[in-house]
């Protein structure tokens, strides 16, 4: 069982309750804390775990601290996607969330190889994609708590009916009656199929409010916005 308690610590100290990091903070203060633990998880002895309860906290928190630990780095920067690296706009992109620059027990993993290769492919959730973040406002709201295996299925529905019950990520527009969402539900369409028969139904699983949509009312993606998600 790996120990979570740091990363849960660090999340409940930096990050407020609507998903922003205060990286100045953090990287002026306890950067190296979080450097040190994934350090420690490098050459883990790890054994993976049957139970896809475990994998789902594991990986989810994984994908997080890389990306904070990564966004730290680079501190002080506007955007995931301008120049910020010596490398401009898409690319940088790529670069960033493909490069296998990451290291758990003994074998590298990129950003992508996560959650394309282990949660997307084996774990098949699409509520991780609720839950892991790019550190763009854009992206689902940072919890402020770590993930746990004993508590993930109920953080993952939290998850995702934070992002579909927040006007900025899907609202419904009475007057076009058009299904406005994030392009998230574009990008990745199938994983949400796989387990509901259309997008606006997967939606209505989650919200709150009976809005007058069906399986065959008209969508259209929200701006993505790239922004650094920080206070």
């Amino acid at each position: 069982m790996i120990d979570f308690t740091i990363w849960d610590q660090l999340l409940r100290q930096y990050v407020d309750n609507f998903g922003r990091v205060n990286y100045s903070a953090w990287q002026r203060e306890n950067h190296q804390t979080l450097t040190n633990w994934l350090k420690d998880l490098e050459t883990l002895n790890y054994s993976p775990s049957s139970n896809p309860n475990d994998q789902l906290a594991l990986w989810i928190n994984l994908y997080n601290a890389f990306t904070v630990s990564a966004i730290l780095n680079h501190y002080p920067i506007k955007s995931i996607l301008p120049k910020i690296w010596g490398i401009s706009n898409w690319l940088a992109f790529l670069w960033f969330f493909n490069r296998p620059a990451y290291k758990f027990a003994g074998k590298r993993y990129s950003l992508g190889k996560i959650e394309h290769g282990i949660l997307r492919k084996k774990l098949q959730d699409p509520r991780i994609h609720f839950a892991i973040v790019c550190a763009s406002i854009g992206c689902p709201l940072l919890r402020n708590s770590a993930y746990f295996p004993e508590t993930v299925q109920q953080q993952l529905a939290e998850d995702a009916s934070r992002f579909i019950n927040n006007s900025d990520k899907v609202r419904y527009d009475f007057q076009t009656k058009t299904l406005f969402c994030s392009k998230i539900f574009k990008w990745y369409r199938q994983d949400f199929l796989a387990v509901s028969p259309s997008i606006p139904d997967y939606i209505r699983t989650y919200l709150k409010t009976d809005l007058p949509f069906d399986a065959k009312t008209p969508i259209a993606y929200l701006h993505y916005d790239w922004s650094l998600n920080e206070q």
